[in-house]
């Protein structure tokens, strides 16, 4: 990351599996080798299931992962802010993207774990009102 980061700066970041379009807010107080970015846009859908049991479905949990709220505060590790020079689609049109997208790539796959993802997914879907 280049040290040329500055409040309002656009960044790609990844966070609990979701990869996202933030804004640099600040270094944090308490350790500077962390930032805070609020999320403006959304890449990828953060996976559905248990991270630690990946493509397992018998699991203790199957956990169902919503992507970060629009202007949602992140601490992260500064050297995984990476600088984003492209536009950033609005959050709610960015969002809707990122799930068909994920969806479409599930729909081509009928194993167990694609398709509890895929039923997670549209559950979400229907939560986030698309």
């Amino acid at each position: 990351m280049s040290e040329a980061i500055t409040l309002g700066t656009l960044c790609m970041v990844d966070y609990k599996t979701g990869r996202y379009i933030a804004e640099f807010v600040e270094k944090s107080q308490n350790n500077h080798s962390r930032a805070i970015v609020k999320i403006i846009s959304v890449v990828d859908h953060p996976q559905q299931g248990d991270l630690h049991h990946p493509y397992q479905v018998d699991v203790p949990i199957f956990h169902q992962r919503k992507a970060s709220a629009y202007m949602e505060h992140v601490l992260l590790p500064m050297n995984i802010i990476e600088i984003y020079s492209g536009e950033a689609l609005d959050y709610s049109s960015s969002l809707a993207n990122a799930v068909q997208r994920q969806l479409q790539e599930l729909a081509g796959k009928d194993d167990e774990w694609s398709n509890k993802a895929r039923e997670q997914l549209l559950l979400l879907n229907n939560e986030y009102g698309f």
